[in-house]
């Protein structure tokens, strides 16, 4: 097996390795929101129901370079009460090599955003924290499958665009 060493000009052969690179990462857009403080703050009986969503954007920047951003929605409600909402857009720049083509856009939406997960994750518990909450520890993301529905949702769009009939 060979590969591209610094400073070697040769050509991968065809049997290189699939590499993925991190040239950057960063916080893009942050917001935390707590509407109720200092009441809001107040021990109560039972714990707020908090909703999670999660939404992963590639964006194609120079050959081979990609730009990720892993958009991360937390809202906490004591019935309707919103005890606070947070958003956050963690980015990140990434080199790929050696990928397939018809396995690039799923390589770019699963292992991307799983290399800065981590680091969103820690940026919201410490958020919530200093928002005077338990640091909100979001439980690993399961991106294989985050990605499947987005086919799935993909191509429900396409059958029913197909069904729909133009006037």
């Amino acid at each position: 097996m060979s590969s591209v060493e610094p400073g070697n000009n040769s050509q991968p052969s065809a049997t290189a390795q699939p590499s993925l690179n991190v040239v950057a990462q960063y916080i893009k857009d942050l917001s935390f929101e707590n509407p109720r403080a200092p009441m809001s703050l107040v021990p109560r009986d039972k714990a707020p129901s908090i909703n999670v969503n999660v939404n992963v954007v590639p964006k194609a920047r120079a050959e081979g370079e990609y730009e990720v951003d892993l958009k991360l929605e937390a809202m906490a409600k004591h019935d309707d009460d919103v005890v606070f909402a947070l958003e956050l857009t963690y980015g990140g720049v990434f080199r790929v090599q050696n990928v397939p083509e018809q396995h690039l856009h799923a390589f770019v939406m699963i292992e991307c955003p799983r290399m800065i997960f981590p680091f969103a994750r820690q940026i919201i518990a410490e958020t919530t924290r200093n928002g005077g909450f338990m640091p909100l520890m979001i439980d690993p993301i399961d991106f294989v499958a985050l990605y499947q529905n987005y086919l799935q949702r993909m191509a429900q769009q396409a059958q029913q665009q197909q069904e729909t009939p133009v006037n």
